[in-house]
């Protein structure tokens, strides 16, 4: 330590009696009292003046001889000295030699006439000696407030021996080696960098220049190199990149020397401006002849000159070199070297280095040509083959997929044209946007519905001259869902709205109440009396509860043959239809879409289609006088999909006595039939039958074939059908499943379809559809992902190019070829069809025996949102592993990734009696593929590619059909059908009515519906309060291809329609509006998001086109009257379905959560907000096991401002607007953690939103309902005391587990109405205090 003095006051510090002592004249003098005396600045800075005396420590080495003692006594003297010395750390020994020596070292530095070399060099060499065998005099160096680096520093400069420079060196490299961190950065941050250069140009001038030196100073450039920010500016700057290359080129056979220069040629590269500058002198070669040919000496070498040049070779012009040089095949036949020779794989990290650097390289398109050319594709694919069996090898394996995916050639999909198949006129073409620049396309497209198959350059330019795709995909490559979610959550905190004028409502409305009151006639509720109802009658179907809903077969346009299901059967012998169609053999091109299944040796003439009017279905009525039906093959035993046995059987016994069948027998096959399956008649699971007019035409409708797939109805691509082996008798079952199903009638379904109107004038009805959908009793879990399964699908792919000659490449169906879209085969291909109501596949391509590539179709009048699928499948053989491929999916990322599973129906197990979709699948994953998309379709980006979804299937039945669906189909049949028989169940307490709000572009109806409780009289009071109820506006299906949606509207109006004491409770508290379905026609057509105006009607609420946009118009119409009349709806919601979460959540609208986040300025006055918008979602969270609260956003974002929620919060006034959004996956908490979800919790969804609106009503104040609580029991059942048990499923708990295999995805797109997610974690704390309050006691309530 230091003693300082000052000569004004004293300050006293306390310190034990023995620790300090001096040295005066040889005698030792302990300081007394335990005091020291410094000055009242105590330890000032460097540049004021100080009188110090230093203390000299136990000076008793034996080195050290009188002479130094007498000299440092003297210097006990009072000195005044410009520099401070050595200063030591507080708790630092006294007596360290160590620092004394630095000290020594110190003073020699500032007294330039005394530097001694060989002094210098004791010195240096004793600091050396003492750091090598004593750790404690590193860290005394190292410590804070030393000064001991300053010193060093200071003589590595000031000394120009080349012994004393070593030394330091030496000592340098001692102490930065341990603890490396922060000692490296102390040296930075005291300009050690510079010194170190400014060394290396000096050494370099000697001729020749010490080996040793430069050996020992590239050594520690390594060391301290990464740390430095700025090591590449200041290596430029100082000339230092050409001194190292030349000592480069002067000692390649010096490994010794070589080394440290290639570990700082590898920090050199890491600057951009380096690389190319290194790039031209010639390094990039160099390195070249470091790492070829291949030899396993001095094998880190190789490694450290692997990691430079990949460095170097991220700069393209570094990659154009390597390429122009003709480098790439050395690197690639250099590769294989090493995977053969490394048997022990005990150098992976320098074959991992080759391949970064071929990775490098094909991120150029030149690059990527010149590796296809070496035969790069074959080298990795075999090697990398070879490297799977070893786990260890993974990153070789991943490093080679990315490098073959990439130079994967580009390659357009299979289709003339990416625009849709089908067109619909527009009645006028919006004057901008991706309709428009399609309309303005040059002429040549048939004005029919099928679009023009020649393709147009302008909307397909798909070739991608730019050298920069795929190099951001290295670096997602790694991600996990919830690390993508962070990803997108980042890239939308730009998005949201920072403008205070856009969170503020609108003063004034934007359309006056004249130009409005048209719509009052939507709103009878407000202003009937019924004088004229009959209370006093039980069953009445009064006046004001008439429908002016017309949505049944009357309103048909058109009368067309539909095609409903049944199973295979031949051409009857005789047809009970008019005498015009007596001969059952119509015309060629007889309709205008036709399907076609495989030709047979003896091919039969084809039914005619009958018109839809002629449908008859008669239960239970005599069998004589049936046509014979020829039997179709079930020599197969019908079994359970994907299930046990058990759950099976269990589900067979609930619906063995509510579904019921329809027959078709023939006398004495009876017997002979029940022989076949292997059971008696009176075994069959299913009891009650159903007769139909032979030959199973539905109402005069041609048959549809269980075995061999697609329609049997009249084509001019061939007939269908072959004969069964069993002759001209049959059986057929078909399930009904009316009587279990309350809102579904097959029969009723049919009379639907024929009022429905498609561009592509469907005339099949599909079996799902048909049949119905019964919710499966056993549970779905999140499918396990598999490790390697994405790689493994990627290298089948990769094989297509090694082995061309494997792949079949021959298309079986093809809605581009309009007269005929089923391909004719013969028999080993699986049969394809989609030509019906909500179906979507374009082309299906038969790649290998059991694989294909399936195109999904564009929504019409567009050229993208390729999602939603809907085809059915037929022809397959049992116990053969087929791969789906669906190769045009346009989204980022999928939760196909993260558990989801497709959806299959299969008719075999309908018929067994369990007709219901079940996720299926195996081997699935969704990843980037080597089709490139038009940079029209992707916003103009180029360079974007699309992404494949792929799944593997076995199917347990021969001669079956089946379905497969992104999600649980909901046409808009199914949605006339459902409404009908609500309205046939309505009971004489409940107000419903039915309106039509509006027509579609494609003549469809929106349905408007009005539900509430009927008044209890007709008395004024009454009547008052019938008419002052609160509003409730629903909304639903805007986007056709979130189907979840409708079924959480299905789960909503069954609990409005029913009878239970709570759903009278919401009636009589609320009236409810509801459009059901906002995009009937995007439904009807199989689209994923938009109308036919090909496009987004959610994002049209600013300012809808009456004539392109009507729902929306009219929609928005309503709530603007609402808002005049000052009866704007206390909660507006929008069901929706999200694609990339979990869970079902909601999002609402908040100026000051939208303020918070953007970090905007804001007055006092816009941070005042009633908190009454979380009061749903909070509700929801409470009582529905499905609601994560966490998953909830309220925030404003500038790319939402025309959706629905914002609109309608801003402009019509409705601060409990929302958005609820619902997954298409599963949940990852509460009471169905670990699950997917299935159309029960979707119901069950929409039924807890009911009761949500009770909770809600009670916290506003509007009625009080005492017994509520009472009856929420009924609803909720046992799964309160789950919720109740686990208060906190609000709490968000980490989406996903990282997986052990790179995923795919990228982030530079995102789900297009995705909203942002709430990062707020303490979100939960700003319900006001009395919501809490409620909350839990209704929750302890229920318990």
């Amino acid at each position: 330590m230091m003693l300082l003095a000052n000569c004004g006051a004293f300050h006293r510090i306390k310190a034990p009696r023995e620790t300090y002592s001096r040295v005066v004249h040889g005698q030792p003098l302990t300081v007394g009292a335990g005091l020291i005396t410094t000055s009242p600045g105590r330890f000032r800075q460097r540049s004021e003046t100080l009188w110090q005396i230093p203390l000299i420590l136990e000076l008793s080495h034996p080195e050290w001889d009188s002479s130094f003692f007498s000299q440092s006594t003297r210097y006990v003297n009072l000195v005044k000295m410009n520099k401070p010395k050595m200063a030591t750390e507080k708790g630092v020994p006294s007596n360290s030699r160590v620092l004394m020596l630095l000290g020594q070292l110190e003073k020699m530095n500032g007294d330039s006439m005394g530097r001694d070399a060989e002094t210098a060099r004791q010195v240096t060499a004793k600091i050396l000696h003492l750091i090598q065998t004593q750790e404690r005099s590193g860290k005394e160096v190292m410590s804070k407030g030393s000064s001991g680096m300053e010193v060093i520093l200071a003589s590595l400069e000031n000394f120009q021996d080349l012994q004393t420079t070593l030394n330091i060196l030496y000592i340098l490299s001692e102490l930065l080696t341990v603890g490396r961190g922060r000692r490296v950065g102390v040296f930075v941050s005291k300009g050690g960098t510079g010194i170190l250069f400014q060394l290396l140009i000096t050494a370099s001038k000697e001729l020749p220049p010490s080996e040793e030196l430069m050996l020992q100073l590239h050594s520690l450039l390594a060391k301290v190199g990464p740390k430095d920010r700025k090591f590449g500016v200041k290596s430029r700057l100082s000339g230092a990149l050409n001194i190292t290359v030349n000592i480069m080129k002067q000692n390649l056979q010096n490994a010794k020397l070589l080394l440290p220069c290639l570990q700082v040629l590898r920090v050199y590269s890491t600057n951009s401006v380096n690389a190319i500058s290194l790039g031209k002198n010639g390094v990039v070669e160099l390195m070249l002849k470091i790492v070829a040919p291949y030899s396993k000496k001095n094998t880190s070498l190789h490694k450290v000159a692997l990691d430079a040049l990949g460095a170097l070779l991220k700069s393209k012009a570094n990659a154009r070199r390597a390429v122009d040089g003709g480098h790439v095949p050395v690197l690639l036949l250099l590769y294989l070297d090493w995977h053969r020779n490394d048997t022990r794989h005990r150098h992976m990290l320098i074959r991992k280095g080759l391949l970064v650097c071929l990775r490098n390289i094909t991120n150029i398109k030149l690059g990527r040509k010149a590796f296809v050319e070496g035969d790069g594709m074959r080298i990795l694919y075999n090697t990398s083959t070879e490297c799977l069996p070893v786990r260890t090898l993974d990153p070789l394996v991943n490093t080679s997929s990315l490098i073959m995916r990439k130079c994967f050639p580009k390659n357009r999909l299979p289709l003339p044209t990416i625009k849709s198949v089908f067109h619909h006129p527009l009645p006028h073409i919006p004057p901008a946007g991706p309709v428009a620049q399609l309309y303005n396309q040059p002429p040549g497209g048939r004005t029919s519905h099928q679009l023009n198959s020649k393709p147009l350059k302008q909307v397909d330019d798909v070739v991608d001259e730019s050298d920069d795709n795929d190099e951001t995909e290295g670096d997602t490559e790694n991600d996990t869902e919830n690390e993508e979610d962070e990803k997108y959550q980042r890239s939308l905190n730009d998005d949201i709205e920072t403008d205070l004028n856009k969170l503020h409502p609108k003063k004034s409305p934007s359309r006056p109440l004249e130009e409005l009151r048209v719509y009052e006639r939507f709103f009878l509720e407000l202003s009937e009396d019924f004088q004229e109802y009959n209370f006093e009658c039980s069953k009445s179907a009064s006046t004001p509860l008439s429908s002016s809903l017309s949505l049944s077969a009357s309103s048909t346009r058109c009368t067309r043959p539909i095609v409903v299901p049944t199973a295979q059967a031949l051409p009857p012998k005789h047809c009970p239809i008019s005498s015009s169609q007596e001969d059952c053999k119509p015309t060629k091109r007889q309709q205008t879409q036709q399907s076609q299944s495989a030709p047979t040796s003896t091919p039969p003439a084809p039914l005619t289609p009958l018109e839809l009017d002629t449908i008859h279905l008669t239960k239970d009525q005599d069998k004589k006088g049936k046509a014979p039906i020829p039997s179709w093959d079930r020599h197969t035993a019908l079994s359970s999909l994907t299930r046990p046995a058990s759950l099976g059987q269990k589900v067979e016994q609930e619906l063995v006595h509510v579904l019921e069948c329809v027959s078709l027998e023939e006398e004495g096959m009876l017997n002979s039939e029940a022989e076949i399956r292997g059971v008696s008649q009176e075994g069959s699971p299913v009891h009650a039958t159903r007769h139909i007019q032979s030959p199973l035409l539905l109402g005069g409708i041609s048959t549809r074939r269980v075995g061999g797939g697609g329609s049997n109805w009249g084509s001019d691509c061939g007939s269908e059908g072959a004969e069964d082996e069993g002759g001209e008798g049959a059986v057929l079952e078909v399930p009904d499943t009316a009587r279990l199903l309350a809102l579904h009638d097959p029969d009723l379904y049919v009379e639907m379809v024929k009022g429905t109107q498609s561009v592509p004038q469907y005339a099949e009805v599909a079996y799902p559809d048909y049949f119905g959908h019964v919710a499966p009793t056993f549970r779905e879990p999140l499918l396990e992902r598999i490790y390697g399964v994405q790689r493994s699908k990627i290298f089948q792919d990769i094989e297509r190019l090694i082995h061309p000659n494997d792949i079949i490449d021959k298309v079986v169906y093809d809605l581009d070829i309009s007269s005929c879209p089923v391909i004719e085969d013969d028999g080993e291909s699986l049969k394809f069809n989609s030509q019906f109501e909500s179906g979507n596949l374009r082309k299906a391509i038969q790649v290998r025996k059991y694989e294909y590539d399936l195109v999904l179709n564009s929504d019409i009048n567009s050229n993208h949102y390729h999602q939603w699928f809907y085809f059915e499948v037929s022809g397959m053989r049992v116990g053969s592993t087929y791969r789906f491929n669906i190769i045009n999916c346009e989204k980022s990322n999928s939760q196909f990734n993260y558990g989801m599973q497709v959806l299959m129906y299969s008719v075999q197990e309908a018929i067994s009696g369990r007709p219901c979709w079940v996720r299926t699948g195996m081997d699935i994953c969704y990843y980037k593929n080597h089709f490139a998309r038009s940079s029209i379709a992707a916003g103009g980006q180029k360079g974007k590619s699309y992404y494949t979804l792929t799944f593997s299937i076995s199917f347990n039945h021969k001669d079956d059909v089946c379905y497969f669906a992104y999600h649980y189909p909901y046409t808009y049949s199914t949605l006339k059908m459902h409404l009908s028989k609500l309205e046939d169940s309505r009971t004489p307490q409940i107000y419903l009515r039915q309106d039509v709000l509006c027509e579609t572009l494609g003549g469809n109806s929106c349905p408007l519906l009005t539900i509430t409780a009927m008044p209890e009289s007709n008395s004024n009071d009454h009547i008052c309060q019938f008419r002052n109820r609160p509003l409730i506006f629903l909304s639903a299906r805007v986007h056709p291809g979130e189907t979840n949606a409708s079924w959480v509207m299905k789960g909503t109006l069954e609990f409005l329609m029913g009878t239970s004491p709570l759903a009278a409770s919401l009636r009589e508290a609320y009236i409810f509006k509801i459009v059901p379905m906002l995009n009937p026609d995007g439904v009807v057509n199989g689209n994923h998001r938009c109308s036919l105006s090909g496009e987004d009607l959610n994002r049209q609420w600013q300012n809808p086109n009456p004539e392109l946009h009507p729902t929306i118009f009219h929609t928005k119409s309503l709530l603007q009257y609402l808002a005049h009349i000052q009866r704007a709806p206390l909660v507006f919601c929008d069901y929706h379905g999200h694609s990339r979460k979990k869970n079902v959540f909601m999002y609402g609208c908040s100026m000051k959560e939208t303020i918070w986040q953007s970090n905007t300025s804001a007055t006092s006055s816009d941070l005042q907000e009633d908190l009454g918008y979380r009061a749903l979602p909070k509700i929801l969270s409470q009582i529905a096991p499905v609601f994560s609260m966490a998953s909830c956003s309220f925030v404003v974002e500038r790319s939402k401002e025309s959706t629905a929620r914002v609109v309608v919060w801003r402009e019509i006034g409705v601060q409990r607007s929302y958005t609820m959004e619902s997954t298409l996956c599963g949940c990852d908490q509460g009471k169905y953690k670990g699950l997917q979800i299935s159309t029960r919790e979707l119901e069950e969804m929409g039924a807890q939103f009911c009761v949500a609106l009770l909770r809600l009503k009670r916290l506003t104040g509007l009625r009080n309902h005492q017994h509520l609580l009472d009856l929420e029991s009924d609803l909720i059942g046992t799964q309160s005391k789950v919720v109740s048990s686990c208060p906190t499923t609000y709490v968000m708990e980490e989406d996903e587990p990282s997986f052990l295999e790179a995923i795919d995805y990228s982030a530079e797109s995102n789900d297009e109405d995705a909203e942002p997610e709430n990062e707020q974690g303490s979100e939960v704390h700003e319900i006001p205090d009395h919501l809490d309050q409620v909350s839990d006691s209704e929750s302890n309530h229920r318990v």
